[in-house]
Order: structure tokens, then sequence, then C-alpha cells
């Protein structure tokens, strides 16, 4: 799931980037920062969309789980965690099928959030309660 991102530094500064990740399929682009680092923006996801994260700034924890049943899933999924940070331009993908929790690890984080298909394209979100799923 992860597009590994580098970073070059001389004495011009520092370029992050990512020579490995095709946006050729991207159709929207946002960015998530949320309101404080106890904040937990989750269980959020979709059947059809696939989407891909990157940190601008600060870090974050992105918790990933593959859905066996949108309409029922079961409780106990395994709990996928990865730490975006800025020091780098690594691309978390999360395919069609997945659902996340996204926490900012430190204050004033910010994500970068792309997807492949428009707003309102397709009626394809799908939320549940923080609490649903055990840890495991």
């Amino acid at each position: 799931m992860l597009l590994q991102g580098k970073a070059h530094q001389d004495d011009r500064g520092i370029i992050t980037f990512n020579n490995e990740f095709d946006a050729s399929e991207i159709k929207r682009i946002y960015t998530i920062e949320n309101h404080s680092p106890d904040f937990i923006r989750g269980w959020q996801g979709h059947k059809i969309e696939q989407r891909w994260f990157a940190c601008m700034k600060g870090s974050f924890e992105v918790s990933v789980i593959e859905v066996d049943d949108f309409t029922n899933p079961s409780k106990d999924l395994t709990i996928q965690k990865y730490l975006l940070k800025d020091d780098v331009l690594t691309y978390l993908h999360i395919p069609a099928g997945y659902i996340t929790a996204i926490q900012s690890k430190s204050l004033d984080s910010k994500l970068l959030v792309l997807a492949d298909y428009g707003l309102g394209e397709i009626a394809d979100e799908y939320r549940f309660d923080l609490n649903y799923f055990n840890e495991n």
C-alpha cells in the first residue's frame, strides 16, 4: 500500500518527491486538517473509489481495514496502521473496499487526499462508528 517517497537536500533547500506515483487516475484533490491530535476521523471508506494519502505537514497515523461486507461488516477485521510524515513524499494507497481512521500525530498537521472519482460522481461513501471494530 505504501509508495515510498524520498527527499533530496542541497545548498538550495529540500525537495521531497515520489517518482513511482502515477497520478493519471486522479479526479479530485483535497486536504484534511484535524482540529486536534486527540481527534480520530473515521471509520470512513468506499466500495468503489480508491484514494491516496500523503502528509504535507506534521504526521498522521492512518488505520486501514479491508471490509468484508459493507452492510454488516465483521467486528474483528484486521486493522493495519501506517505512519505518514512530511519528511518524504510517501503515498499510502487505499484501494476500493477499504475504510480508514485518520489521526494527526502533531498539531497543525495537513494530509493531502487524492481520489479517482469526482465529488458526487458516485454514491459510494460508507461510515462506521469509531468503536465498531475490535482492536486486534
